[in-house]
């Protein structure tokens, strides 16, 4: 999809790009199955807020486990199909394929969104929810449309869902928000509910900006940017802080456990180490040995900083591994698949040189 309707105060989004326009679900799920049969092992899902994808077109099949219909509660009502039954449906349509999303609004975020990732193994365990602020007063001003005790209570929800780490093996979801410091009016009880709100979810990461007004939107026109920008800066320094701990924190909670891991790439720092995902979007790096791009491989966490785990292989057998074939019908598995982010630095894209050719992508949900 592409566009917003929110028209947050600080946002040019509907501006630039318009309102919301959802692409038809059975598209997209064609598109996937392309994907997959060209070799690709991970898809993300984007829209400016995905929560509020619908699909109103006419009816049509969908793939599940067998070809023919997945029925959906909103069949019959008038309103189409929404991001739960699209994700369904990409996820039966593509088992082999991790699916991604991102961004959620706290506003259209729902139960049935959790069930759905709950119920699907190929749908990873992340959510990128933004809070942007811990205050009301502030989300109103924002035009953010939902109250703190709504977003907390969005994050009982997900953490309800989430099962408990086993010993020793994965476990657990996570989640990652945006913040917007300094926003007009901010005061420092403003910031320091925040900055609560931080400690109590214990968010695994966090985007986290100086607020800085855009020509044309709301806050632009209509409130003053009151906050001076070292007060601004001291109060994003203090905002980081918080969130290092508790990445920090989070990620030594993984030492001992073992992640199926995606591998993406060479390590930037030694040739010797792959790096790679786990569905919970952790950096992992590891030894080589005889893992290839595009594998899913099992590692157990042995080391952990704020931003990376660091791991080793412990599968003797190549988990994920499938018959790829070329256009003569032999199998490509040997073939070496990049999975870093498409958009990379001139530096990184020296790196990655000899790694043929990309095998992860970000598919917009746009018409």
């Amino acid at each position: 999809m592409r566009g917003c309707d929110k028209f947050c105060t600080f946002c040019v989004v509907p501006f630039t790009r318009g309102r919301e326009r959802s692409r038809s679900l059975t598209s997209i799920v064609d598109e996937c199955k392309e994907l997959e049969q060209q070799g690709f092992r991970e898809i993300t899902l984007l829209g400016q807020n995905v929560n509020s994808y619908r699909d109103t077109s006419p009816l049509t099949p969908l793939l599940g486990k067998e070809r023919g219909t997945y029925p959906s509660p909103y069949q019959g009502e008038g309103q189409g199909r929404g991001f739960s039954d699209l994700l369904a449906a990409c996820a039966r349509a593509v088992p082999s394929v991790r699916i991604r999303y991102t961004t959620s609004h706290p506003q259209d975020f729902d139960q049935k969104l959790v069930d759905t990732m709950a119920e699907h193994d190929n749908i990873c365990k992340y959510i990128h929810l933004p809070i942007q602020s811990g205050s009301d007063r502030i989300l109103k001003l924002m035009n953010r449309t939902y109250t703190r005790a709504h977003y907390m209570s969005i994050i009982e929800m997900i953490r309800k869902a989430s099962p408990p780490p086993k010993e020793g093996g994965s476990g657990g979801w996570s989640l990652s928000t945006d913040i917007i410091v300094g926003f007009c009016t901010e005061t420092l009880e403003d910031h320091e509910m925040t900055k609560s709100v931080m400690r109590e979810v214990e968010y695994d990461g966090a985007y986290t900006f100086n607020y800085s007004p855009r020509p044309n939107t709301r806050a632009w026109n209509t409130l003053a940017d009151d906050v001076p920008l070292e007060e601004k800066t001291r109060r994003l320094r203090e905002i980081i802080a918080i969130q290092n701990e508790c990445s920090a924190r989070r990620n030594l909670m993984e030492i001992g456990r073992e992640h199926i891991v995606l591998v993406e790439g060479r390590s930037k720092k030694n040739a010797d180490e792959w790096k790679g995902r786990t569905d919970t979007n952790k950096t992992v790096i590891f030894a080589r040995k005889d893992a290839e791009v595009g594998e899913h491989r099992s590692v157990r966490i042995h080391r952990s900083n704020s931003a990376t785990l660091f791991g080793e292989l412990i599968d003797l057998d190549r988990v994920g591994r499938r018959f790829q074939p070329d256009h003569h019908g032999r199998d490509r598995g040997d073939v070496l698949y990049d999975l870093t982010p498409l958009v990379i630095s001139s530096v990184e894209r020296e790196e990655h040189s000899g790694i043929r050719q990309p095998a992860a992508m970000e598919l917009p949900i746009l018409n």
